[in-house]
Order: structure tokens, then C-alpha cells, then sequence
């Protein structure tokens, strides 16, 4: 997320000095501060005070969304809460009377979007214990908002990312090149290179009809749950778009798919969401197509983010267990249509 030739430090430090001059744009108490909390697309800080105030300002990443976009992402989240089909975080009105702000700093080339969203008290599932019983309810998450995406009626110049082959795999692959990833040999890429051709190929003949294709979350872990007194609240639309359903489930297990624990919780989330919506047989042969769609956009994404430490301590491995998580793929599929 950092500009160019900027070290990511140098970054955080310019952003620091934004999200402190912000907090004024917001009826916020005097005496808060904001502390950075995640570094990825975004900085996401948790704003507080002494007495209790809390809040949480994402500065979004330059050139990432446009305005339009995230009122769109916005607008999604309070129409989901409105229909009370998902619990979601609301977000606080300016004192200029408008949600999405702006602010510039010296150090910065241009001014960053901004928005306050409100603070939810909660923990996230323990990655650690029994996961099974968190993916049921993921997946029933997941098909209520997927059914909602289907009925809604979408503001006029509804502008979101797109989550297919083509922005994973094409020309201009809003992640980057897998292959400029760290540590993709020749040897791992001849590999990742067959497993993009079959890819491709396999979710072409699955299609994109509008009853397993539309308006996603689209980073749907674990780690955007909250469960609390008040219930499980989903949070981070930041890459909500458009795209095939089942990436849902593939983003649920992201960075853990080799995890010996999988084929437990695709059987969990599958049970959470045939609670609203059947998956097809046709659905349910595909979902391992997704989670080599999703690994393959998150080894370009550890490519294209690796000043950040997150990609950082995956990457010495992750093209590795990438293509062999590939190669299995592909010899589990080559007599399947």
C-alpha cells in the first residue's frame, strides 16, 4: 500500500500524523487518539479515549477505490442491516454531513478517503480451537448475503471490484502478477501456470449466471467475524464486489488451506449455508476450483504487498505450498469434465 519508492514505515508515519489531524473532521471526544491496528489495503486505526470512547477510522489506500465505490460499499452494508439480513457495523456522519472524508498531509502525494465506522465489542473465532462450529455460521452468513445480493435493488453507477479469472489472472490483475510473487521458481511456476489454464477453463464451463454469481463480501474469515453480546457481526466490506458466490468459502480459509482441518469445515460451512440457500451439485464439485482461484490471487497478493509484514512472514513459503496444493488439484481433477 506504500507509494512509490516510500518505505512502508515512512508511510505509517505520514499516515499517523492524517489519522491524528482527522479525528477533528468527526463529532469526536477532544482528548482521543487513534492507534493503528492493521496495515493491509488499508490502515485501520482504533480510535480512543479515557473515558471510553472508541471508535475505528479506516484510511483507505490510495488509487484502491473511488469515492463512488465506497459509498457503494456503504450503501450494501446499511441495506443488509436495514433488511436485517446481516448485523453490520454502522459508520458515523462527519461534521460536514457526509460519511466518507477527506484529508491530505504533507508527505503525502494526495489526499486519502477516509471513513469512521463504529466500534464493535467482540472476539474473533480462535484459529487455534475448533473451527467447525465458527465456518457453520459462516456459511449461513454467506448465503444470506448472497441472497440479499440477488433481490437487492442496486443504487444507479454502482461501482465495485470484480472478483473473476480475469482480475486474478488477466492483463491487469488488480492483486498483481502471481508470477512476480516471491519465490515462484521455474520449477513452481510450470506448475501454477497448468493450474491457471484448468482454473479458468473449469469456471468457464461453470459460468456466471446470477444464481451463483453477484455482489460478494469477498474477504468473508474468520478474522471479519465478531461475536459478542449482541450477537455475530460480519465486518470489512473493503473488497466486496462482484464475483462467484463460492469465493466466499474460499476467502473463509484463506492463508490456511492446507490445513489438514479443510475438508471439516467445507463440510461445516456447507451445512451453515444450506440453511438458507441448497447448493447445487454443480456448486459443491467446484468449491476446491475456488479455494485454488482465491490462493492463486493471494500469492499475487503477498507479491504486491510484501512490504507489509503480514505477506512478509508468509512469503518464504507460500508459492511452495502453492503449487503443491496445485499439483494435487490438478491430479484430483484431470479425469473430471
Amino acid at each position: 500500500m506504500a507509494q512509490p519508492d516510500m518505505p512502508l514505515a515512512e508511510l505509517l508515519t505520514h499516515l499517523d500524523r492524517l489519522a491524528q489531524h482527522s479525528l477533528r473532521l468527526w463529532d469526536i471526544p477532544p482528548g482521543a487518539r487513534a492507534h493503528l491496528i492493521n496495515v493491509a489495503e488499508n490502515a485501520t486505526y482504533l480510535v480512543e479515549d479515557g473515558s471510553g470512547y472508541r471508535a475505528i477510522l479506516r484510511i483507505h489506500r490510495e488509487q484502491y477505490h473511488t469515492r463512488r465505490a465506497i459509498e457503494c460499499e456503504l450503501a450494501w452494508i446499511a441495506a443488509l442491516k436495514q433488511a436485517r439480513a446481516v448485523v453490520t457495523p454502522d459508520s458515523y456522519v462527519g461534521k460536514n454531513g457526509q460519511v466518507i472524508q477527506e484529508g491530505r498531509i504533507d508527505g503525502l502525494d494526495a489526499p486519502r478517503f477516509m471513513v469512521l465506522f463504529q466500534y464493535i465489542e467482540g472476539t474473533h473465532p480462535d484459529e487455534a480451537g475448533d473451527l467447525e462450529r465458527p465456518f457453520e455460521e459462516l456459511g449461513e452468513i454467506a448465503a444470506l448475503t448472497h441472497e440479499h445480493s440477488k433481490s437487492w435493488q442496486r443504487p444507479a453507477d454502482f461501482q465495485r471490484l470484480v472478483w473473476n479469472t480475469d482480475t486474478v489472472f488477466g492483463p491487469a490483475p488488480t492483486w498483481g502478477n502471481w508470477r512476480d510473487a516471491p519465490n515462484v521458481t521455474q520449477d513452481i511456476a510450470a506448475v501454477l501456470d497448468a493450474v491457471e489454464a484448468r482454473v479458468c477453463a473449469r469456471l468457464k464451463a461453470f459460468g456466471n449466471v446470477p444464481d451463483r454469481y453477484g455482489l460478494i463480501h469477498a474477504d468473508m474469515r474468520l478474522a471479519n467475524l465478531l461475536t459478542g453480546p449482541q450477537g455475530t457481526r460480519l465486518i470489512d466490506f473493503d473488497d466486496c464486489g462482484f464475483g462467484w458466490f463460492l469465493y466466499d468459502f474460499a476467502a473463509g480459509i484463506s492463508f490456511m488451506e492446507d490445513d489438514p482441518r479443510v475438508p471439516a469445515l467445507k463440510a461445516a460451512w456447507v451445512r451453515g449455508y444450506n440453511k438458507v440457500r441448497a447448493l447445487s451439485g454443480d456448486e459443491l464439485a467446484e468449491m476446491d476450483t475456488f479455494i485454488l482461484l482465491r490462493r492463486m490471487a493471494l500469492l499475487a497478493w503477498i507479491g504486491s504487498h510484501i512490504e507489509a509484514p503480514e505477506p512478509q512472514a508468509m512469503a518464504p513459503d507460500f508459492a511452495r505450498v502453492t503449487a503443491r496444493l496445485g499439483a494435487e488439484w490438478l491430479a484430483q481433477t484431470a479425469n473430471r469434465g
